[in-house]
Order: structure tokens, then C-alpha cells, then sequence
């Protein structure tokens, strides 16, 4: 077989439509306006050649990049280390928050795991300031192959790139790519049948049969790599004669024949060459060289290689194109990648990258080496330290492999196995317990492993099996090691709060008097007063368990202002809704703020991407509660992208109560039963309970009181953790309002049981108001005014509206219209201003009813912000400078700036001095 093709033509036939497209992008970054594409496609299809025909037309930009390379072992931050390396000399102009992280993230300097987000800020910073002097082209090749943690930071910047002059392209091979879903995107398909005639032609410079042709032009589908290269994979008899047939491969396959013929015929060192650069996927030309010289070839190895087009080495190795690397590693034997591992592994510093070394030591090995897992082991803890849980996995994973001892091996495969459950991994994770429960094992390992399992049938489901398992899991470890095994109660109890009224039989009994009756004399861990807590609340009932549940909650809380030590962290990292309930429950509001911030900090340090949504979700409902929509909705997109791209299950319990809040009966039903029935499939109770409320938020707010009462009550069969309180106050509401006294009364004593416990202002405004629903005259004025002044010292917004409307509808009934506008109108304009659809209209009626004429709206409560910009507005009105306003909504200054000239324009006003008092809630606090 022998070398038919020509190089491409410069121009690129059949992509017009695209290149206009990409110009516009162009275009928009030299206009000051950031743009993102995802470019998918099948391999060879023209996504390379058309980010190449981009960076020519590029003029006048800075340019930046890094292409993808397939492994099976990323190290954390790689990619982004490459993508960023041309920009580093600005690293000093970051704020020093986001040049550490950048720096630890890079092993710059040392330093615990950084903030992903923090780094994801750097990044944009570095990226805004680069583009400052000149738009910036930033270019992301085969973004399939990037490391976990760069390509989740590079999504975190496409996300929030829009006042910046950057152009950020990406390619990817379809379906890949779940992270950067909902960007813009281009799907490149193959040429029409004349293109890929003419450009066939172009190619071969040989006669060729027509039936040949034609099967060439049908078996590449337009495919413009497969055009050009396929010919290259046959004989000049297949060409001319006619005699070819499709042996039926993938397209791919047949690329990577024919550079994989062009590879074959080139000298020996010069393969060499070529297959080591191949195993390297950082492009660095000092390391291959010194690997190199370490097989002794020669420098005038290269040659033959670029005469032939497959590569190019200049100051970095550039293949001509990601398949010719992938055809070369692929396809060469065992023996020659393995060598070409080991002289890269012996070129590499051990001082200056360990990891690095120890990647290709790995892949240099042909049997069980102790030496070589213990180094991996060793990268594996670094890498983890460094925030790249993904790769202490994949390092972990390689070292069990590698370990010659079972005895040995079975603790790297269950670290590994944990690592993978809380990075959201589910079937790696599963072949490390298949791979753990080869080994031999001691009782403890056994033990640990069953606990690992039933973990992961709770990250997979979340639904009614995983208590019982946990539970087991305990009980086998309580001869064992004492402390795991009430680690393992408190998840099992959390896995109950999940399952809620779904748990199969009596197993949330069980948990808690297992958990009693293994209480430790001396409680000392915050483990032990929390699952002390729950326990006593399951068995006792919440009046007995009252100020045990207090106590834990300060526990919990002082330990996230101390910091958790790293054997505690799992509490928010293995079950995060064991804590977290806790501050709704007894009405500290105070305290589910704090939180809130600390869960997801620690999830995101962590790079826990299995708990992120959790605690994504466990803040967004505080925010929602204090009013502030806007927040709650963006961190809830926040949780769902990163469900979504970890392919995990959806959190969708405070969207459904969003929905209820925000949304007109018909989209919030929508979603209320479409989170039933998924609910519903996978056994979680909880959602069920959540949708009952939600259904009964939402017809008070609608005033249509009997269809509030019939959710209600169903709401309140079971005594879920965090919001049983919550919905007894709609049960109470609704109850009196429909004419059911005797219902209303009843609810009414159960939550006073629980408000006087928790002893809050949010806990008693809220009795206070729900008392003055059942009482008459002076009474319930006096209550309604406690009410009034109690909710006015906390932060949950919506419940002091509440109040204000409820009084303001009193005073109505009472003839009292002067007094009740003053009331209704301050509640109509609160609940306008948070977005609370159904009592926004239901204020408005009652206002209008009164003869009242809804007023002006007041400056910087525009309908016409978008959420966005109401945050920015609110964070200027609240004199935080641009800096700081970027750091806590993770954009760069230069968006905020953006956004506040919208803002301006919008409201008629000329500066940051005349947003002050417009907006009367609460200054906004996004805790991150």
C-alpha cells in the first residue's frame, strides 16, 4: 500500500455556513462581547480543520489552547494547566484568594485542596484580564479527552463569559460532553455528495475505479478525514480495479488505517520518536528529546515524520491531527508503548512531577509491581490534596491494579471505591468493590466493604432500599470499629430522612435504637450528639428530643466555623442530609444560613461532585425562604448542570418548592407532578412530602383554601425532617380559612410544640400569626402585630409577607381599609419584588378590594431586570465594589460592570448612588 493523498487544500470546501458562524463569534469578541461554541461531531468530520481555519482568521487576537489527549489516568488540572500556560504572567494581578487556588491547582506552591469554583474564578480573571489589551481566541480540541477537573472549570468559565472580548470554542466528539450542555452549539455534519466528490478528487493522485469512488463516497458519509485518508488504506489495484470491499468497520477504524500505513513506512527511530511524543500528552519538547536521547535516537528522526505530515516538532509537538496520535498509541504492540512509557518516566523529575513520573511508570509496567502501586498511592494522596478527587481515583485504581500482594491490594481498591462514590463515579466505583471483594479479606475490610456498597445503592437510587442496607452494614460493624459503625447509623438515618414515608417497615425505629443502644459514655464526636439527636426524636418525639436536637445543631455548627477535621468531613460529604435538616426543624434561620454556606464550601473543596447538588440545593431553599428567588433559582441551575454532566441523580425537592412560589398554577403543577412521579420511581418518600406541601403552599397563596387543606393533610401523615413545621403552618391556614376549626386547632397544637421548642422570632411570628388565624378582635390584632415584630428580626422574608397579608386581610374584614392598605400594599410589594406569583396577586386583589389603586413600582424593582442584574443592582445599592461583587456571583468585574450599564439604562439612572433605597429586602448574601 502506498501513499495516494496529497496534504488538504487551504480551503475548506462545503463549510461556509459554518465558517460564518464562527466569524460572528469573531466578531463578537473584536465588538467586546464574550462568545462560546461546542463544535460536535463524529471523528475526522472537519472539527479540527475548522478551529484551524478560526485561528487564521483570528487576526488582531491573542490566542490560547490545548487539545484533548485519550488516557486512561488524568492528572487533576492538566489540560487547564496547558490551556492556561500562555496567560500565567497575569497570575500576579489575581486577587491572592484566586492566585493560590490557581496555584495549588497548578502545584505552583502548596496548599490544601482549592475551591473548584475559586479556581474557576482565577481562570476567568486571567482570561478577562489577558483580553484586555487585545480580544483573546481560546480554543478547546477533543474536549471528550480533557482531565475531569479542567474541562468541570472550563464549563464554569464558558457559563459566565459575556462582557469580555473572548472567543471560547470547543470541539467534542458527540454524545460527549455532558458538562458543557446548554452552551451555544454547532453540530458539523458531513459534505454533500459534490463536495466530497470534489474533494476525494483532490486527493488521490491516481485513476481510480468509479464503483470505488462511489463506495468511498457512500462508506465515508461525507466525512472529510475519511476522504482524504481512506485511499491511503488501499492498493493501487483496490483504486484502480474495483476489487475493494467494506470489511464493515467504523469509520474511524478506517482513519486511523491509513495514518497508521504512513506511520508504518517510516524509518525505525523515526517511529520511535513518533510513538513516544504520542505517550505524552503535555507536548513538551525538552521531555521528548531527553526521552529521546535515553533510546538513543537521533535527532534526524524527526524529519521523516514531518516529511510525511504526520507531525510537527517545533517548540511544542503538534500531530496533525488528534486521530494520527490515537492511531500511532493504539495501534503500536504492548512492548514498544510500554518502552516508550518507561524512557518518559525515567526523562520526567522525580522532584519537579512525581505524578507525571509515576502516570508513566504506571503504563511502563507490564506486571504487579509493589514499588510502582506504592508510588501511585502516594501521587494518588497529592493529587487529592490538590482538590482532583478524579484523578486520586483513577491513581488509586491503576495501584490496585499494579499490586502484587492482595492483601495489599484490597485497601487501595476500597480507598478508591470511596473516592469514586463521593466524586459521583457509580460504576467505577462498582468494579473497585468487584476488585475489593476478590482480595482476601479481614472482617473489617468486609465490613467496610458492604458499607461502600450500600452507599452506592443509595448515590444510584436515594430511595426506600438503602437504610436497611446501611443498617446491616452498621450492625456488621460494630465488633469492629465502633465509631464507623455510628458513622454508618447517622448515613442510614440520613437515607431515611430520604426515603421518608416510603421506608420499608419499621427500619427508621431500628436505626434509632440501634444508634441508642450503642451510645458512646463519653459523647465527644459531633457525630455521636447528632446521631444522639435524630435518634431521640425517632424514638422520644420532638418535645423530649428538643433540646438534644438543639445541642447537636450547635455542635454541627461549631464545627464547620472550626473547621471539620478530615475524619469528620464526611459528615457533609457521605450524608449531607442527615445535618442539614436540622436548622428548619427547630427555626434557626440563623443557623441554616451558616449552614448552608459551610455545606457547600466543604462539598466544593471536597470536588465532591456526588454531594454538591445536595448542598446546592439545601442553600438554595434557605434563599428561598429569605426572598431572594433570584439566588435560590441560579444555584439550583448550578446543581442541575453538574447532575447532569456526573450523569447523577437530579435534586429536585427545591425546584418543586420554587415552583410553587414563583410559577402560575399550570407550570407549578407541572412540576410538582413530575417530581412525584419520578419520586415515586425511585422510592423517595421525602419528594412525595415535599409535593404535598408545595401543592399546599401554592393553593393559599391561589386563596383556594379546601384544595390547600386536602394537600396539607397529606403533607402532614409523616413527620418529615426539616419541613413537617412548615407544613402545619399551611395545614393551619388552610384549615381556618375553609371553615375547619377543629383541624386548624389541632395542627396548630402540634406546631406550637415544636415553635416554643425552637424558641426563634421566625419560630414564634409564626405561631403568633397562626394563632391570630383561629382568634377574633383584639386578640388577634395583638397577635398579628407580635407576629409583624417578630419575623422583622430574622431573615425569612416570606413569612413576615405572609403576615403583613394575613393582617392586612383582617383589617379589611374588619371594616379597617385606611389601616389594611398600608399592610397589603407593603405585602403585595414584597411578594412583587421576590417573584411570589400566586400571593402577588392574591395582596393585589385584597389591595384593590379596599379601593386602593396598586402604586408606582419604586426605582430598582424593575419588571424588566433579569435576575442577574436585580442581584448586581442589589449587591451596588449595598456599596460592594465590582471586585466583590465578581468574587460572590462568580463573573469577572468587567460582566459586572456590563450588567450595571444595563442596569442604569433600564432604571433611568446615572450611578451606583442612586440604586441605594431601592431595594427594601434584605441585602442579598450569596455565602459563597
Amino acid at each position: 500500500m502506498g501513499d495516494f493523498a496529497v496534504r488538504p487544500l487551504p480551503q475548506l470546501l462545503g463549510r461556509r455556513d459554518q465558517l460564518a458562524l464562527l466569524d460572528d463569534v469573531l466578531n463578537g469578541a473584536r465588538a467586546g462581547k464574550s462568545g462560546v461554541l461546542v463544535l460536535r461531531g463524529e471523528a475526522g468530520i472537519g472539527k479540527t480543520a475548522l478551529l484551524d481555519a478560526v485561528g487564521v482568521r483570528a487576526v488582531g487576537f491573542r490566542t490560547t489552547g490545548v487539545a484533548g489527549v485519550e488516557s486512561e489516568m488524568r492528572l487533576p488540572f492538566a489540560s487547564l494547566h496547558q490551556f492556561c500556560a500562555p496567560l500565567l504572567d497575569r497570575i500576579q494581578d489575581l486577587p491572592a484568594p484566586q492566585h493560590d487556588a490557581l496555584s495549588v491547582a497548578f502545584g505552583l506552591k502548596e496548599g490544601k485542596a482549592p475551591n473548584r469554583f475559586l479556581v474557576g474564578l482565577a481562570v476567568l480573571g486571567l482570561l478577562a484580564g489577558t483580553a484586555g489589551d487585545h480580544p483573546l481566541l481560546c480554543r478547546v480540541d477533543d474536549a471528550q479527552w480533557l482531565d475531569d477537573d479542567s474541562m468541570q472549570v472550563l464549563a464554569f468559565v464558558a457559563r459566565r463569559l459575556m462582557a469580555e472580548p473572548v472567543a471560547l470554542l470547543f470541539a467534542l466528539r458527540e454524545p460527549e460532553g455532558r458538562q458543557l450542555t446548554g452552551l451555544p452549539g454547532l453540530v458539523v455534519e458531513g459534505l454533500s455528495e459534490p463536495d466530497a466528490r470534489a474533494l476525494l478528487a483532490s486527493a488521490v493522485r491516481v485513476p481510480f475505479d468509479p464503483v470505488v469512488r462511489d463506495r468511498i463516497v457512500a462508506e465515508a458519509r461525507g466525512n472529510p478525514m475519511a476522504l482524504l485518508h481512506l485511499p491511503n488504506a488501499l492498493t493501487p489495484a483496490e483504486l484502480a480495479g474495483g476489487f475493494w470491499l467494506s470489511a464493515g468497520h467504523p469509520l474511524e477504524s478506517y482513519i486511523e488505517d491509513a495514518f497508521h500505513q504512513q506511520f508504518r513506512a517510516l524509518p525505525q527511530y523515526s517511529k520511535q520518536l513518533v510513538l513516544t511524543a504520542a505517550a505524552e500528552p503535555t507536548a513538551d519538547i525538552g521531555l521528548l528529546w531527553r526521552a529521546a536521547a535515553l533510546q538513543s535516537i537521533p535527532r534526524d528522526a524527526a524529519a521523516p515524520a514531518e516529511t510525511a505530515g504526520l507531525v510537527e516538532f517545533g517548540i511544542k509537538v503538534r500531530f496533525h491531527h488528534p486521530l494520527v496520535r490515537s492511531a500511532i498509541y493504539r495501534k503500536a504492540s504492548e512492548p514498544d508503548r510500554r518502552a516508550a512509557h518507561r524512557a518518559l518516566a525515567e526523562a520526567t523529575d522525580s522532584n519537579l512531577d512525581p505524578d507525571r513520573r509515576a502516570w508513566h511508570r504506571a503504563h511502563a509496567t507490564a506486571q504487579p509491581d509493589e514499588d510502582v502501586a506504592s508510588d501511585l498511592e502516594r501521587s494518588a494522596d497529592r493529587v487529592r490534596s490538590r482538590g482532583g478527587m478524579a484523578a486520586a481515583s483513577s491513581f488509586l485504581q491503576r495501584a490496585a491494579q499494579l499490586t502484587p500482594d492482595p492483601v495489599l491490594r484490597a485497601p487501595r481498591a476500597l480507598a478508591a471505591a470511596q473516592i469514586e462514590i463521593e466524586a459521583g463515579g457509580s460504576d467505577q466505583a462498582h468494579n473497585m468493590l468487584a476488585a475489593a471483594e476478590s482480595c482476601p479479606l479481614d472482617p473489617l475490610q468486609r465490613a467496610r466493604l458492604e458499607r461502600l456498597r450500600a452507599r452506592l445503592v443509595f448515590a444510584r437510587v436515594r430511595g426506600a432500599d438503602a437504610p436497611g442496607l446501611l443498617l446491616e452494614a452498621a450492625q456488621r460493624l460494630v465488633p469492629l470499629d465502633t465509631d464507623l459503625a455510628r458513622d454508618t447509623l447517622l448515613e442510614a438515618l440520613g437515607a431515611v430522612v430520604f426515603a421518608g414515608r416510603l421506608a420499608e417497615g419499621p427500619v427508621q425505629r431500628k436505626v434509632a435504637e440501634a444508634a441508642r443502644t450503642g451510645r458512646p459514655p463519653k459523647m465527644v464526636r459531633t457525630v455521636d450528639v447528632l446521631l444522639d439527636g435524630i435518634a431521640s426524636l425517632i424514638i422520644d418525639g420532638f418535645a423530649a428530643s428538643a433540646d438534644l436536637l438543639k445541642y447537636a445543631l450547635d455542635a454541627v455548627r461549631e464545627q464547620q466555623k472550626s473547621g471539620p477535621t478530615e475524619d469528620e468531613r464526611w459528615l457533609w460529604l457521605a450524608c449531607p442530609v442527615a445535618p442539614g435538616p436540622l436548622a428548619p426543624e427547630l427555626w434557626d434561620d440563623e443557623a441554616w444560613h451558616e449552614l448552608g454556606i459551610g455545606a457547600v464550601r466543604i462539598a466544593r473543596e471536597a470536588g465532591a461532585l456526588a454531594v454538591l447538588p445536595m448542598a446546592l440545593n439545601y442553600q438554595a431553599c434557605f434563599h428561598t425562604y429569605a426572598g431572594d428567588f433570584a439566588t435560590a433559582a441560579h444555584l439550583i441551575d448550578e446543581a442541575n448542570a453538574i447532575s447532569e454532566a456526573t450523569g447523577s441523580l437530579p435534586v429536585s425537592q427545591t425546584a418543586l418548592l420554587l415552583g410553587a412560589w414563583t410559577e402560575k398554577e399550570p407550570q407549578a403543577l407541572e412540576i410538582i407532578q413530575t417530581s412525584v412521579k419520578q419520586g415515586s420511581e425511585r422510592g423517595e418518600g421525602r419528594t412525595l412530602g415535599l409535593a404535598e406541601y408545595a401543592t399546599a403552599l401554592l393553593y393559599n397563596g391561589l386563596g383556594r383554601t379546601e384544595e390547600a387543606l386536602a394537600a396539607a393533610t397529606c403533607a402532614c401523615q409523616y413527620e418529615d425532617l426539616g419541613f413537617f413545621g412548615l407544613a402545619l403552618v399551611e395545614l393551619v391556614e388552610a384549615a381556618s380559612r375553609s371553615g375547619h376549626p377543629d383541624i386548624a386547632a389541632a395542627a396548630l397544637g402540634k406546631l406550637t410544640e415544636r415553635t416554643k421548642a425552637g424558641g426563634t422570632p421566625w419560630a414564634l411570628g409564626t405561631e403568633a400569626y397562626c394563632r391570630a388565624l383561629l382568634s377574633e378582635g383584639p386578640e388577634a390584632e395583638a397577635l398579628y402585630r407580635t407576629s409583624i415584630d417578630h419575623l422583622e428580626r430574622c431573615r425569612i422574608a416570606v413569612y413576615l409577607a405572609r403576615a403583613r397579608l394575613l393582617y392586612g386581610e383582617w383589617l379589611r374584614r374588619e371594616s379597617r381599609r385606611q389601616e389594611s392598605r398600608t399592610h397589603l400594599s407593603s405585602a403585595y410589594e414584597a411578594f412583587r419584588v421576590m417573584g411570589a406569583t400566586s400571593f402577588a396577586e392574591r395582596a393585589l386583589r385584597e389591595l384593590t378590594a379596599t379601593g386602593a389603586i396598586a402604586g408606582k413600582r419604586a426605582v430598582g424593582i424593575d419588571g424588566n431586570l433579569t435576575s442577574q442584574e436585580a442581584q448586581i443592582a442589589r449587591l451596588a445599592a449595598d456599596g460592594h465594589t465590582n471586585g466583590e461583587i465578581a468574587a460572590q456571583l462568580f463573573i469577572s468585574p468587567r460582566t459586572v460592570e456590563w450588567h450595571l450599564g444595563n442596569v442604569f439604562a433600564k432604571l433611568g439612572v446615572k450611578s451606583r448612588r442612586h440604586l441605594e433605597g431601592a431595594f427594601p429586602a434584605p441585602p442579598l448574601d450569596t455565602g459563597d
